[in-house]
C-alpha cells in the first residue's frame, strides 16, 4: 500500500495554512508548504508565511531556507519535498501538503519526471514572442496549442525542456500516483474570497510590507531575482522607479492576487483529482473525512 499523504490546496487567502495545522495537531501530522516564495527567508509578509505562533508547534518543512538571491524549481521542490515526505512517515507521523502551487502538488503527489534539474536557460532575448511561439510549434505542437503566445515564461520552459530531454515537455504527462493522497480543496463564493484577499493585503501593508521590500533591497536584494517575482513584491518595482504610486501599486496586488486566485481554481478542477470543502463546512466534519480515509473508507 502507498504511503498516505494529505493535501490541503485553494486559493490564495482561502484558510489552508489554518486548516492543515488543525489537522496536523489531531492526526499527528507534519506539513510540507508547496509554497513557492515562503522557502526564502526574509520574505516573510508578502508571501503570507506563517507565523511560528501560528504554527502551534506543528512541525513545517520548506520553510525559510533559501536566501533571497537564491533559485528554486519545481525539480528541487520535487526533491526535497519527497524527502520531508519519506522521513515524516519513518517516524510514523503524517505528512501534510499545504498550498496552492498546483503544478508542486502534482509534481510531488504523482509519477511527474524531470530529468534534468531546472538550471541555466537559454532565455532568447532576441526573438519575440511571436517568432519565439513559432519555434514551439515546430518542436511540442501539443505544448503551443496550450500556451498563449504572449506566455514567454511558459514557452521558454517548454523550449529549453525539449533542449535538455530531447523530448517534448508534453510527453512528461503520466498520471500514476506514487502515494495514497487524499487532496482537499477549499472552496468559496468568488466575492467572498475576493474580500478575504484584499483585507489580507491591506493587513500586509499595515504589517510594514513596504519597509520588508526596501530593507530587501538594501541588503542587495534585486526585482531581477526569482524570489521578488512573487506576486505581493513585483508590484512594488514600478513604485522604486517613480513609475506608480503606493496606492497604485497595492492595487495591482490586489488585482494580480484575483487573477491568481482564479488560475488556482482552474488548475485544481482540470488538473487534479480533489474533493472539494465547501466554506461552510464544519472543521468536525472535515477532521471527519480525512479521518475515514486514513480507516480506508469513504471520504464523503
Amino acid at each position: 500500500m502507498n504511503k498516505k499523504v494529505l493535501v490541503i490546496a485553494g486559493a490564495t487567502a482561502s484558510g489552508k495554512s489554518a486548516l492543515a495545522v488543525k489537522l496536523a495537531k489531531d492526526l499527528n501530522g507534519e506539513i510540507i508548504s508547496g509554497d513557492s516564495i515562503q522557502v526564502y527567508r526574509g520574505l516573510d509578509i508578502g508571501s503570507g508565511k506563517i507565523k511560528e505562533e501560528e504554527m502551534e508547534g506543528v512541525r513545517h518543512h520548506l520553510i525559510d531556507i533559501k536566501d533571497p538571491g537564491d533559485t528554486y524549481s519545481v525539480y528541487e521542490f520535487q526533491k526535497m519535498g519527497r524527502e520531508a515526505l519519506e522521513d515524516i512517515d519513518q517516524r510514523g507521523s503524517l505528512p501534510i501538503l499545504c498550498g496552492g502551487t498546483g503544478l508542486y502538488i502534482k509534481a510531488l503527489i504523482y509519477d511527474y519526471e524531470f530529468k534534468t534539474e531546472e538550471g541555466a536557460s537559454k532565455t532568447y532575448d532576441d526573438i519575440d514572442d511571436f517568432s519565439l511561439h513559432q519555434m514551439l510549434e515546430k518542436i511540442d505542437p501539443v505544448s503551443a496549442l496550450k500556451i498563449h503566445p504572449n506566455n514567454r515564461r511558459r514557452v521558454l520552459r517548454a523550449l529549453n525542456y525539449y533542449e535538455k530531454n530531447k523530448m517534448p515537455l508534453s510527453f512528461n504527462k503520466t498520471q500514476k500516483a506514487l502515494y495514497d493522497a487524499l487532496i482537499l480543496a477549499l472552496d468559496m463564493p468568488r466575492d467572498q474570497l475576493y474580500q478575504r484577499i484584499d483585507e489580507r493585503i491591506d493587513q500586509m501593508i499595515k504589517a510594514g510590507l513596504l519597509k520588508e521590500v526596501e530593507e530587501l533591497l538594501k541588503k542587495g536584494v534585486s526585482f531581477d531575482d526569482q524570489a521578488m517575482k512573487g506576486i505581493g513584491y513585483r508590484e512594488f518595482k514600478a513604485y522604486f522607479d517613480q513609475e506608480k504610486t503606493l496606492d497604485e501599486v497595492i492595487a495591482k496586488i490586489k488585482s494580480d492576487s484575483h487573477n491568481f486566485a482564479k488560475r488556482q481554481y482552474t488548475w485544481l478542477r482540470h488538473q487534479l483529482k480533489v474533493e472539494w470543502i465547501t466554506y461552510d463546512e464544519s472543521y468536525e466534519h472535515i477532521l471527519e473525512r480525512v479521518q475515514g480515509w486514513l480507516d480506508g473508507r469513504s471520504t464523503a
